[in-house]
């Protein structure tokens, strides 16, 4: 072996044999579910709702909400139905006037050419849909024909708006502008201009632009009131900054959003030892008008404390090239590790000491050496074995 023959160090080496892998035991830690999911939805199940004729009362929202292969049922039924009402009522206004029995040839019936029920559909779905293919036609012999023909077209340029604004709304929702507008999978914790900040990266990949675009972020944790009482999601707002110093940002090119964590933040006490037994959730909210149809969308993720990562900051992906900028999204959720002190923000504001001397790391000496990692890999007496050293 390499390592009894003084080649390689003992403490660099890791040796494990292949049928020994499957007895490794890797312990998760138990985490309450997530109130955001990644991709914007909430995770909240509503149940034992006992008003629900409330949905009813609000029949166009309902029908937007609902999934597709409910709506195109709706659609398709609404017609059918309304062409099958009518037509029994035109079958029936046939039959009362003597229509369907008469051959006389100076006989004047309510409705050509109607003879049957069938022929009544066929006029029913004619007068709706104004198509008039010319051999069924009213006559002035029956006022209550030409009621029911006002009514029918009446009633079917309402169907005809409900539906088809229904289609277009769903067509045309918000969160289908916010599948474009993307955040970095982690959020970073780091040290930008002397102080201790929550950062994260936003991105929009149309080149049509979110008009008055703003963003928040809220903190959700359990917390408990002086009296006792316990908050299971209590949704604290968070003072958000931006490059531009402004409520609005100008999405045209990837932005860093960030919070400074000061004496006003709910994070304010965490350490980096602390923030992995942390039972938090920093929500952040995009919300503007999109430029080309003018409605407000809103886009949503989430990061638990396990995709916070102390001490790293985003890589540049911008950058000029042909005199026009560039940007680099396949690097947007790239980060890379930099000097920051370990403790909470209160005791870096007590002591500035602390923020010099974790800075200070960056200029020293065993800082800059490179180290490599190497590994090797045996086959003796049918067992594998893998050795692992690094090297300077």
């Amino acid at each position: 072996m390499l390592s009894r023959k003084g080649i390689i160090p003992e403490e660099f080496i890791l040796t494990r044999l292949a049928e020994d892998v499957s007895e490794l035991r890797y312990k998760t830690k138990q985490r309450k579910a997530r109130f955001v999911a990644k991709n914007g939805a909430c995770n909240v199940a509503h149940k034992n709702i006992r008003e629900q004729g409330r949905f009813l009362q609000d029949v166009f929202t309902t029908l937007v909400d609902l999934k597709w292969h409910y709506t195109l049922l709706i659609f398709t039924m609404s017609f059918l139905c309304s062409w099958l009402l009518f037509s029994m009522i035109w079958w029936l206004i046939a039959f009362a006037h003597g229509d369907l029995d008469q051959n006389e040839d100076n006989f004047v019936p309510c409705v050509t050419s109607i003879h049957s029920f069938s022929s009544a559909f066929l006029f029913s779905i004619e007068v709706q849909v104004t198509i008039g293919f010319g051999g069924r036609m009213i006559t002035e012999e029956c006022t209550s024909a030409i009621l029911i023909l006002i009514i029918q077209n009446i009633v079917g340029l309402v169907i005809n708006a409900i539906m088809l604004g229904c289609i277009f709304m769903k067509t045309a929702q918000a969160h289908r502008r916010a599948e474009t507008l993307i955040f970095s999978k982690h959020a970073v914790i780091a040290v930008r201009n002397g102080k201790l900040c929550f950062m994260t990266r936003v991105g929009d990949l149309r080149k049509s632009m979110i008009i008055s675009a703003t963003i928040r972020m809220q903190v959700v944790r359990k917390t408990t009131t002086s009296e006792g009482e316990v908050v299971p999601l209590s949704q604290i707002d968070i003072q958000t900054e931006n490059p531009i110093g402004t409520n609005s940002i100008f999405l045209v090119s990837p932005l860093i959003m960030y919070h400074v964590i000061d004496k006003n933040s709910p994070l304010y006490d965490m350490t980096a030892k602390d923030l992995p037994q942390e039972d938090l959730e920093v929500i952040v909210i995009l919300e503007g008008v999109v430029e080309t149809t003018g409605i407000t969308t809103q886009a949503r993720t989430s990061y638990v404390s396990e995709e916070i990562l102390w001490g790293h900051r985003f890589v540049p992906i911008i950058s000029e090239e042909d005199e026009r900028y560039s940007v680099d999204y396949s690097k947007f959720g790239n980060t890379v590790r930099v000097p920051t002190p370990t403790c909470s923000a209160r005791q870096l504001e007590e002591d500035a000491s602390l923020l010099r001397t974790a800075l200070s790391a960056r200029l020293s000496p065993r800082s800059s050496v490179r180290k490599r990692t190497m590994v090797v890999i045996c086959v003796a007496q049918d067992k594998l074995f893998i050795y692992v050293y690094s090297v300077k």
